[in-house]
């Protein structure tokens, strides 16, 4: 999930979000989703659909060693997509989400059959695994592939800290898809030591 933003970033967004991902995720399917995730975010940032990113972060798991796990739970999640949607109950084949292949593999299949942002989020947060981060996952994936205008009113007014979120996603675009320079009065470059005196 916090890997999102190197989608984002020029270059290789794959391998950022993999070296990222590795600090906490030992696990190469654990570091290799997140770089799969980068991939799809800078491809639907892009201007592809969320197929075509999926497709492209297959590529890119095929050319990893290890990517073994995050190639088939993308490819089930792309297969089982061609059905419409799955019940809370039958998204267990896809996995909990309790591994990261898995909730890549649920956000991603709840993001190609959504209808809607809402529709999407709602179908990744509804089945016993870890929904929170599936639906944060599929909420990603949403709102790279429609943009904000697509996140409904009502979750954007309750959104806690929604005014300094906006700021901070619109500083990032502006970066890294923009190539501006960072505000230097958010974001000074000279962080002052502490005193440990």
């Amino acid at each position: 999930m916090r890997v999102t933003p190197a989608g984002l970033a020029g270059g290789d967004p794959f391998s950022l979000a993999c070296q990222s991902a590795a600090l906490t995720h030992g696990h190469p399917s654990g570091y290799l989703a997140a770089g799969a995730l980068a991939v799809m975010i800078s491809e639907l940032v892009g201007g592809r659909d969320l197929r075509g990113a999926a497709t492209a972060a297959i590529s890119r798991l095929e050319r990893a060693d290890g990517g073994d796990e995050v190639t088939a739970a993308l490819t089930g999640a792309m297969r089982t997509a061609e059905l419409g949607p799955l019940s809370g109950d039958a998204i267990g084949m896809l996995g909990q989400g309790w591994t990261a292949e898995e909730a890549l593999a649920i956000a991603t299949h709840c993001a190609l059959t959504a209808s809607s942002f809402r529709s999407g989020v709602l179908h990744a947060v509804n089945h016993d695994g870890d929904s929170d981060s599936t639906g944060a996952i599929c909420g990603n994936l949403l709102g790279a592939a429609l943009g904000a205008a697509a996140i409904d009113g009502d979750l954007l007014a309750q959104l806690e800290g929604g005014d300094v979120i906006i700021q901070v996603a619109d500083d990032l675009h502006d970066v890294f898809a923009g190539g501006q320079s960072p505000d230097s009065e958010r974001y000074p470059a000279d962080k002052r030591e502490p005193d440990h005196a």
